[in-house]
């Protein structure tokens, strides 16, 4: 039965891609044709600028992601998972074109339809199950119209906000087809739980105007036909769940004016007009500058942090002793050493915003050693890889079998020793042509080997692998839900970079970018400083791909305020390979068997992707949010296997952004730590 699930899933989801094209194919056509047939002509009456009416149309809706607890009092046996529906929209409308340009301004408000109706779906018990949901709101919606053409021809777009008003659902089980005489079960029908009381989304399309009037008439009437696509973001129509609606309207408005008389009417033209060029206008790029900053920014919050410890020991270039920014103690401190209070055992040329997570990794070859003491049938190998050749190789790796063995009394039959050119996981790679003086400084180190659990995270085996994890409870001092996010929607697109400068109630300007990507997050702080609030106005300036500038504004508010003092997040790392972008499969059991039951009842997982500062910007970018979109994949599908689906996601991607990279990346041990997507998962209070 499971095949024939998927099997029909993929058909239905490939029939709707079908619908979506044939309809806006004839849709467009539809709108297009008048247009390329419009007759040159001279109106008595110039167009009405003010027009009234009405719009109506229809909605083809098409829901994604998963539904099945439908209200506390009831929960499907199944997940639903696609669904599409038609919808009725109607709103009466006011409307303003300006004479000459074009442009324009238009606000409708009125009753916008959501139904639904999901693809059947087999139950445990072989009964096929149906399900129906009639979401329906008042809609309000602003729109932004130009004519790019100078013809009746436009395009339109902005903001859509809807109230919801109706939020039933009918849910049907069907009969086992192996017991045909079974009594048929009621239907269950209610209200859905968590619905979203308001949605601020956007929508884009196009119409043309057809005058139905005569030319010589002041009143006019308009029928406009328009197609308009209003994506998922924005309407997700719950609060719970993966469920979200994108929708293609098409319809038609009619609208009636008054006309004022046109004076070139009454002209004869009895001499030949003289040639002028043809101009051809150039519509702006369709851009949406908006800024989105948490009701309240924590200024602190206590982390409890798993930090990975990465099983490398760095060399520098022309070096086979250890480098001395790792912390090296004598024999007369091993007794006092403790992995969870290496504040003791920080080294001094340690600096930078993480120096807590750098202090946990720079005691590698001491925790090591101490770990070693402590389960005296522990062994090691030590890889050592050098651009000399093997013999380099082995003289690094002898060095660290020293210190253990001076520092620790480790006995050296404890710890093998081997050397090679080149790290069974190298980051150069074959071909490659950028920044190879970093790339070669990363492979320029020793690799601690060992098939002991007792020195290894948890479920690893075999070669590169990491060493146990250290637990630390720290100060959070900028918690990534507590950044204030700028996006430039279409940017990508439309912009080769963009700047802003953020202006306070003083007048004081801060200037941030250039970027390249359309959103970046900003710490709270960073905006404010040492105020607790503040009021500031965002403007936005772009360079077009066409040497354009395109200028955006928005406003913001931004608070902070101590968040409770009981309140304690988690965090996890996941560290990948250089230029990878999915997780080593031993991660991914360590996300479902360690991570996931530590994730509480309806909590919050931050997810934030990163990569060091090899390679292109655009590319690191795209890079880091694959990381995190391949742990939320992870996760997500651990919980739905758990049966729940109560946690919320928040995923973001800073590529090579320095300023939000977790470390430096003056070190190769840095720009490996870097390579990372952090797990922050935040208690709901």
């Amino acid at each position: 039965m499971k095949t024939n699930n998927k099997k029909r899933g993929c058909k239905s989801a490939l029939d709707q891609r079908l619908s979506i094209k044939e309809l806006i194919f004839s849709t467009v056509l539809w709108i297009a044709i008048p247009m390329l047939v419009q007759a040159q002509e001279t109106s008595t009456f110039s167009p009405s600028p003010v027009r009234i009416g009405i719009a109506a149309g229809a909605n083809f809706n098409f829901y994604r992601g998963s539904t099945q607890m439908l209200n506390p009092n009831f929960t499907a046996p199944v997940a639903f998972n696609y669904a599409d529906g038609v919808g009725f929209f109607i709103a009466p409308l006011i409307e303003y074109v300006h004479p000459t340009s074009g442009l324009g301004v238009a606000l409708q408000v009125g009753f916008d339809g959501r139904q639904s109706a999901f693809n059947e779906e087999i139950t445990p018990c072989n009964c096929p199950a149906g399900l129906t949901t009639k979401l329906n709101y008042v809609t309000v919606e602003p729109t932004l119209r130009v004519a790019p053409f100078a013809s009746n021809f436009y395009l339109f777009g902005g903001p859509r906000m809807a109230f919801n008003v109706d939020k039933s659902f009918t849910y049907k089980l069907g009969k086992n087809p192996a017991f045909p005489d079974q009594a048929p079960t009621p239907d269950v029908k209610g209200d859905l739980s968590d619905v979203t009381p308001t949605l601020v989304s956007m929508q884009v399309g196009a119409g043309y105007d057809i005058p139905l009037s005569a030319a010589e008439h002041p009143m006019q009437a308009f029928l406009s036909p328009f197609v308009s696509f209003q994506p998922y973001f924005g309407q997700k129509p719950r609060s719970v769940e993966t469920w979200n609606i994108t929708t293609l309207r098409v319809g038609a408005a009619l609208k009636f004016g008054h006309g004022t008389r046109n004076p070139s009417s009454t002209t004869t033209i009895t001499s030949p007009l003289p040639a002028t060029e043809n101009v051809v206008a150039v519509a702006d790029p369709q851009i949406q500058f908006f800024v989105n900053s948490p009701k309240n920014i924590p200024v602190e919050r206590r982390v409890r942090e798993t930090f990975p410890l990465r099983n490398y020991v760095f060399f520098d270039l022309g070096s086979t002793e250890i480098p001395d920014r790792y912390m090296l103690i004598r024999k007369d401190q091993v007794k006092d050493f403790k992995e969870d209070q290496l504040e003791v055992f920080t080294p001094k040329t340690l600096d930078g915003r993480s120096a807590r997570g750098m202090a946990v990794y720079y005691n590698l070859l001491n925790i090591l050693g101490d770990r070693m003491g402590k389960n005296p049938g522990s062994a090691i190998t030590l890889v050592g890889s050098s651009e000399k050749g093997p013999e380099d190789a082995r003289m690094m790796a002898e060095s660290v079998q020293r210190y253990l063995a001076d520092v620790f009394n480790i006995n050296n039959s404890r710890i093998g020793i081997e050397g090679r050119s080149k790290p069974s996981i190298p980051s150069e790679q074959p071909g490659g042509t950028l920044e190879l003086e970093l790339l070669r400084a990363g492979d320029r180190r020793v690799s601690i080997v060992s098939t002991s659990p007792a020195l290894l995270m948890e479920f690893q085996t075999g070669p590169e692998v990491f060493l146990k994890p250290v637990e630390y409870t720290a100060v959070q001092e900028a918690p990534y839900d507590s950044y204030v996010t700028f996006y430039v929607m279409g940017g990508n697109e439309a912009l080769n970079s963009w700047s802003m400068d953020i202006k306070d109630d003083n007048n004081r300007v801060q200037s941030f970018g250039p970027y390249t990507r359309e959103n970046v997050s900003l710490p709270g702080k960073t905006i404010l400083g040492t105020r607790p609030s503040g009021h500031f106005n965002v403007t936005m300036t772009g360079k077009t791909k066409t040497g354009k500038t395109v200028t955006k504004e928005s406003a913001v508010d931004i608070a902070l305020w101590t968040p409770p003092t009981n309140e304690e997040g988690m965090r996890f790392s996941v560290i990948y390979e250089f230029n990878e972008s999915k997780a080593i499969s031993i991660y991914e059991k360590y996300l479902n068997d360690v991570v996931i039951p530590r994730i509480p009842q309806n909590g919050m997982v931050i997810i934030h992707g990163h990569t060091d500062i090899i390679g292109d910007d655009a590319y690191n970018q795209k890079l880091s949010m694959a990381r995190a979109n391949n742990v939320k994949s992870i996760l997500e599908s651990g919980l739905l296997r758990a049966g729940r689906n109560d946690v919320k996601f928040q995923t973001s991607g800073s590529g090579e952004d320095e300023s939000l990279s977790p470390f430096a990346n003056k070190y190769p041990e840095e720009r490996f730590y870097n390579r990372t997507v952090i797990i922050d998962i935040i208690p709901r209070n």
